[in-house]
């Protein structure tokens, strides 16, 4: 394995763990069995680093999810929210093909980027993936035209926060539904019990 993807693959897993502010280089380094010169040379600079980390799974994840939800916003038929929360299903358990427990821990570190108020990384997201965060926004338009932009920005950022509280208490909730329920429940469960949630959510009547 390079010294760059060891970095990476160390990186990954603290900033899930202990998120972006909590793990240091110099745990990254520790984790990695690299001198702090390779993660310089490498990535600049520990803003860089987290770039790149995220990068890994989005140029997976970004076609994926922006084909999926292409063909929903191309479609005559207009799709209801359930069907576009669903059309995160596959390109995010892809990510278990990509890596262990790959949609895990990107889900993780995605939530890390609002929790850790990360704002560099909101943006580098919405300027490098533009495409998915516009086809994403056109399907939940689609879905309910009557939702303003400022309504769905409110919803969507507490979508957000169900999602990340959801993932970072996963490996729990699989416990639970074992334990108090007598049901064996994956990541991809996990996912698809919170999907109509959210988009029962999203869909709420409007208040004014």
């Amino acid at each position: 394995m390079s010294t760059k993807n060891k970095i990476l693959d160390a990186a990954e897993v603290l900033f899930a763990d202990k998120g972006f502010n909590g793990t240091s280089l110099r745990e990254i380094t520790s984790q990695a069995e690299v001198n702090l010169a390779a993660v310089n040379y490498h990535f600049g600079s520990k803003k860089e680093l987290i770039k790149a980390v995220m990068s890994r799974y989005m140029n997976e994840l970004g076609p994926r999810l922006e084909s999926a939800l292409g063909a929903l916003c191309s479609e005559e038929i207009k799709p209801n929210l359930v069907d576009v929360f669903s059309a995160f299903i596959d390109p995010l358990l892809h990510l278990n093909n990509f890596k262990e427990n790959g949609t895990s821990i990107f889900l993780q570190l995605l939530g890390r980027g609002y929790t850790d108020s990360q704002g560099f990384l909101r943006w580098f997201l919405t300027t490098q993936y533009p495409e998915v965060i516009a086809n994403f926004t056109d399907a939940v338009h689609k879905a309910y035209p009557e939702l303003s932009a400022e309504e769905m920005f409110w919803r969507l950022h507490f979508t957000m926060g169900t999602i990340v509280f959801t993932m970072s208490s996963s490996e729990a909730l699989i416990d639970i539904a074992l334990s108090d329920f007598d049901r064996k429940v994956d990541i991809a469960g996990v996912i698809k019990q919170v999907i109509p949630y959210v988009a029962a959510g999203v869909a709420a009547p409007i208040i004014r």
